[in-house]
């Protein structure tokens, strides 16, 4: 039975589908990694996490397939690619294969399929998800588009996520619609061109995920920036740790 203080997804996946994501609690990890940190490249101590990653292996089949995540969209295959991959992604068709991302303020999604013969795993910040891997997931997972569902799991919020126009217009300039998920960061600047944007990356990750033929997409809604005793946060504290979110077939 996985801890109380870690999100299981709120999705009706098949029986033989596993997933989760970690929170802080549980580890050993100290100031300013507290707790469960298990990530290896954040500067913490090398042994906590080695003890993080043994707490959370015993949750857990298999050692999950971690990856070195550069914001890109490559699909890593667990089971059959080396840990350290450069992906931002992994797939699993075989049971007891751990796909594994890691964030702290991105957003992680994590698929199924409604017959439970794959499983998925995105790490989607705005750069991967402008630049498609939640489009290069689905179609890793080589089902129709219509029997996947997804699960977003804990990000930066609606109201905390401040960007660039730049930003806004990437996206804009893939969905129109895409307009609809952001809105100006400050009162008062509706008439004139807004210097910073409030994003919601659900809203966009929605989007994409609707334009590929994925209509079952199920979470949301959390934000790691606001909940700090839950969540690490990168933009509230860029000295910090990461949380694991895992999907695989018993």
């Amino acid at each position: 039975m996985l801890p109380n203080e870690w999100l299981k997804p709120d999705w009706p996946a098949p029986p033989n589908v596993r997933g989760c994501m970690t929170t802080r609690a549980g580890g050993v990890s100290q100031p300013p990694y507290d707790s469960l940190n298990p990530a290896s490249h954040v500067g913490d101590d090398p042994l906590s996490v080695a003890e993080n990653r043994a707490i959370l292996r015993r949750f857990l089949p298999a050692e999950p397939l971690w990856l070195k995540q550069v914001h890109g969209d490559r699909v890593a295959e667990a089971g059959v690619d080396a840990e350290g991959t450069e992906a931002d992604a992994a797939v699993a068709r075989a049971p007891n294969r751990v796909c594994a991302v890691l964030t702290a303020d991105c957003l992680p999604v994590l698929f199924c399929d409604a017959a439970g013969t794959v499983v998925a795993a995105a790490h989607a910040g705005w750069r991967g998800l402008a630049g498609g891997v939640l489009e290069r997931t689905v179609e890793a997972m080589r089902v129709p588009p219509e029997t996947i569902m997804a699960w977003l799991g804990a990000a930066i919020g609606p109201d905390s996520f401040e960007v660039g126009p730049e930003v806004r217009e990437v996206f804009m300039a893939h969905d129109p619609l895409a307009a609809t998920a952001f809105r100006p960061a400050w009162p008062g600047t509706l008439d004139a061109a807004p210097h910073k944007w409030l994003a919601d990356i659900y809203a966009l990750a929605r989007l994409r995920l609707a334009r590929l033929g994925v209509s079952r997409v199920y979470g949301g809604g959390l934000c790691t920036l606001r909940d700090a005793e839950r969540f690490y946060s990168f933009r509230r504290e860029p000295k910090t740790g990461r949380m694991a979110s895992l999907v695989w077939l018993a």
